[in-house]
């Protein structure tokens, strides 16, 4: 996301997720943390997976098709939300992955801001690019794969 048009299309996307975006913006704006709560399930859910299989699997992301989709690290980074389609959620099989998905609730930073909390990794860039499902499931495989076999990337 590069400069203030970049920022401001990453809001705009962000906030349309909510059910009154004009709303929802003006607290986000004003809010001393920058973190708002936005709905799962309408434009985006959201695979959450723990830094030692989430780190490793956004670095094969970055590797393969260079730009992934948003990505959030929570305080520490000790876990990535990677930003999916809508329903992935519910059709997502596979042991230590958490869903967010209808019915679920994001903590989101206001892009470009730090927060002291919660930030993007791989922040929006208001296009609604997401990350593929498929080339996230692969790569959370590679990203255990690697970890079983002691490699170190």
């Amino acid at each position: 996301m590069s400069g203030t048009a970049g920022v401001e299309r990453a809001v705009e996307w962000l906030v349309s997720a909510a059910g009154d975006p004009a709303a929802c913006r003006w607290e986000w704006e004003r809010d001393p943390l920058g973190v708002v709560l936005l709905p799962a399930g309408r434009l985006w859910d959201v695979l959450i997976a723990g830094a030692p299989l989430g780190r490793p699997a956004l670095e094969v992301l970055i590797g393969g098709s260079g730009r992934p989709g948003p990505v959030l690290g929570d305080f520490a980074d000790a876990r990535l939300g990677f930003f999916v389609p809508p329903g992935t959620a519910e059709r997502w099989i596979g042991s230590g992955i958490r869903c967010a998905g209808q019915g679920s609730w994001i903590a989101v930073p206001y892009p470009g801001r730090p927060t002291g909390g919660a930030r993007w990794l791989v922040p929006p860039d208001g296009s609604g690019t997401l990350n593929d499902p498929v080339a996230l499931e692969l790569a959370l495989h590679e990203a255990a794969a690697r970890s079983a076999g002691g490699e170190d990337h």
